[in-house]
């Protein structure tokens, strides 16, 4: 069963079109990263799929009952705000001390539950962050370059993280990453993002595509790094394609 499939999106910000005649189709425990240069509509793409956007043109169907747990691209929080770790994860909706302990275990945090949310660092805060959206055993996880402003070494092991989630529960996941030298180690499928989809397929069908390497050159700074995991999923050669964007 598609989780989330949206037909023909088009989304406006005012005067400006900010995306259009992108369809897509989201599929149970797999792995979608989203590429794109700034400015190319990747966050808003996020939002109409999670319904905090109303496209106008097409629509978004959704799963009956779809549980979505998002990770946003940063926190902005009061460093005078006294708030813990564990009272963090009681929102919006409190949860059970063992929920919270598990959680924060399998996120690898364990133990910060009485830590200040302001004290902690980038890599705990997207962590916890993480956390508390596993909470609602989310049946698609979301990331909006969740790991922004992490160092490289984090950043791979976040990926690492977010891999090892999706074969432990059994989630799909849709995020939007700048980070191509990372997050290809971890993606069943990529979708190169300009307003509209330019290209997608597994990394290898990406990084040979014209329209993708218009984007993003084809030296060692554009290249996608190829060190992939081995998948055993039926879906993985089902979206062995890439297709030119009509100009």
């Amino acid at each position: 069963m598609t989780l989330i499939h949206a037909e023909n999106l088009e989304v406006r910000h005012g005067g400006t079109l900010a995306l259009h005649d992108v369809s897509l189709d989201l599929e149970p425990g797999e792995i979608v990263t989203i590429v794109g240069p700034n400015g190319s509509g990747k966050s808003t793409l996020l939002r109409a799929l999670i319904g905090a956007v109303a496209p106008s043109r097409g629509f978004v169907k959704r799963a009956p009952g779809l549980k979505i747990g998002y990770v946003p691209q940063k926190l902005h929080i009061d460093p005078t705000l006294p708030m813990s770790v564990r009272r963090f994860l009681d929102l919006p909706n409190r949860v059970s001390d063992a929920e919270a302990e598990q959680a924060l275990a399998w996120t690898g945090v364990q133990g910060l539950e009485k830590r200040q949310i302001a004290a902690l660092s980038g890599g705990q805060l997207q962590r916890v962050l993480l956390a508390r959206a596993l909470l609602s055993g989310p049946q698609v996880l979301m990331l909006d370059e969740a790991t922004q402003g992490l160092d490289q070494p984090a950043s791979a092991a976040f990926y690492q993280l977010i891999e090892d989630m999706r074969n432990t529960i059994g989630c799909a996941v849709l995020m939007v990453s700048h980070e191509l030298h990372v997050v290809m180690s971890a993606s069943d499928r990529v979708i190169c993002l300009n307003g509209h989809i330019c290209c997608e397929g597994t990394p290898e069908v990406v990084e040979a595509a014209p329209a993708y390497r218009e984007l993003f050159g084809t030296g060692t700074g554009g290249a996608l790094a190829l060190y992939r995991h081995e998948h055993n999923h039926d879906h993985d050669h089902a979206h062995d394609h890439a297709h030119e964007a009509a100009e």
